[in-house]
């Protein structure tokens, strides 16, 4: 698999998956390997997650833009050199400036150790970076997937993942005790099981519907259904 901008796994976790689980083995089949883009400076990561925040994908390209183009470098330093009537001409609101300024201030002053993230535990690296401000638990897990590179991240509170888990399975619902066996069975390679999972709720498998529209009486295509994920 590619490195560099693109989450690494390599075969292993593959073969790993394909052994544990029959069903996503066929859909890793049918689907190829599948690249997702990764931004390995979690700083940058967490500037990127706030931009998008409450915006279309389209709209966080735009904005990202214009903040890098203004700064040159997204770091600590440069965005805490502009003034906020700066940054917010770029599309960012108010609330937005001052989280981001907030996590660069505590970055600067030493309060925020990124770097020492590596050396932590999933479960504390999500804890730190849920208790910042302007980033809740599901952006935290999304950033130790995307930013941090991390196996086995596998998140409840996505629903797109949940959708990809009630397709590939034929579930009706997805409850916790349920998503705990499956976040169980994929384990150590649970980030992996998480990209498939999005491509199957996004429509690669297009046989593949969700139990719960047609349970609800709106079962529609997956190929026509658009991933969703929660917000923070």
């Amino acid at each position: 698999m590619p490195e560099g901008n693109f989450f690494h796994y390599d075969q292993a976790a593959v073969d790993h998956l394909a052994r544990k689980d029959k069903k996503l083995a066929a859909a890793m089949q049918a689907i190829g390997p599948v690249r997702r883009e990764v931004m390995p400076d979690l700083f940058q990561a967490l500037m990127h997650a706030i931009t998008g925040q409450q915006i279309s994908m389209a709209a966080q390209r735009t904005v990202w833009g214009r903040l890098c183009c203004l700064l040159g470098e997204v770091t600590p330093q440069a965005l805490l050199a502009q003034p906020q009537t700066a940054l917010q001409a770029l599309g960012l609101s108010a609330r937005k400036v001052d989280y981001m300024r907030g996590i660069a201030r505590q970055v600067v002053d030493g309060e925020l150790d990124l770097p020492g993230m590596d050396a932590l535990e999933d479960a504390e690296v999500c804890r730190r970076l849920a208790a910042l401000r302007g980033i809740g638990v599901w952006t935290a897990e999304m950033l130790l997937l995307f930013s941090l590179q991390r196996p086995d991240i596998l998140s409840y509170d996505d629903l797109a993942i949940r959708r990809g888990l009630r397709m590939l399975y034929r579930h009706k619902e997805m409850p916790r005790e349920r998503f705990e066996r499956y976040r169980r069975r994929f384990s150590p390679y649970g980030s992996l099981a998480s990209l498939y999972l999005w491509a199957i709720a996004g429509g690669a498998l297009p046989e593949l519907d969700d139990p719960a529209e047609r349970k609800k009486g709106r079962s529609r295509p997956a190929a026509s259904l658009k991933s969703t994920v929660t917000k923070d």
